[in-house]
């Protein structure tokens, strides 16, 4: 197998730390993003949705989304386990994950690209370039903060996102919470139990990938 990864990104940054939490260490490539490589028709001939991370399997197929990469490797790889036991725990960890994903990671990506002049005309990863809109920025803006409200309210509840024990929407929720940097969006002073679980996420080994 081969791995397409970049460090800047935070979506290679998830498969990363699912591979370091199942002690995996794969073939990687990596793909300079900074400078337009995935744009190029050599990486075209990867993946043309021009994104990444890429999984490409020893028969050649190639996984394009974290989310799919880390089933494939889940089943590969199933100790620890961090996608659910049994049926009831994979779905209520496939609903969390979807959940973060919308409002976490996408409403972060939805100010980022909006706003950063390094987006301009690039408010959406692929091929096609789309001009920014602000009001697009703000919206997101403002969908992060309540990501954030809701995430240490569910917190509130249970030591992980999904109940007791770490799986792989803590994963997601913590890449998500990291990059959120990006925007110079913080994490709230009176959200405790965001902060207890973010800083006990992050004393994971995984978290330093």
């Amino acid at each position: 197998m081969k791995f397409y990864d970049c460090l800047t990104a935070p979506s290679p940054r998830r498969v990363r730390m699912f591979l370091a939490e199942k002690g995996v260490t794969l073939e990687t490539k990596m793909v300079d993003l900074a400078n337009g490589e995935q744009l190029t028709d050599t990486f075209g001939e990867v993946n043309p949705r021009r994104t990444v991370p890429v999984l490409e399997l020893d028969d050649g197929t190639k996984l394009l989304d974290s989310t799919a990469i880390c089933m494939y490797l889940e089943d590969a790889f199933p100790d620890p386990n961090l996608m659910g036991r049994d049926p009831k725990e994979r779905a209520v960890i496939a609903m969390w994950q979807r959940d973060i994903e919308t409002n976490g990671t996408m409403a972060i990506m939805e100010c980022f690209r909006n706003s950063s002049k390094g987006f301009r005309n690039r408010a959406l990863t692929g091929p096609i370039d789309y001009e920014q809109i602000p009001a697009l920025a703000e919206r997101g803006r403002q969908r992060v903060r309540h990501f954030f409200a809701e995430l240490n309210f569910r917190l509130s509840r249970s030591e992980y996102v999904t109940g007791d024990r770490f799986t792989i929407v803590d994963i997601t929720a913590f890449v998500a919470v990291e990059f959120s940097r990006a925007i110079k969006e913080k994490v709230p002073d009176d959200a405790a139990h965001l902060k207890r679980w973010r800083d006990a996420v992050g004393a994971r080994p995984s978290a330093s990938v």
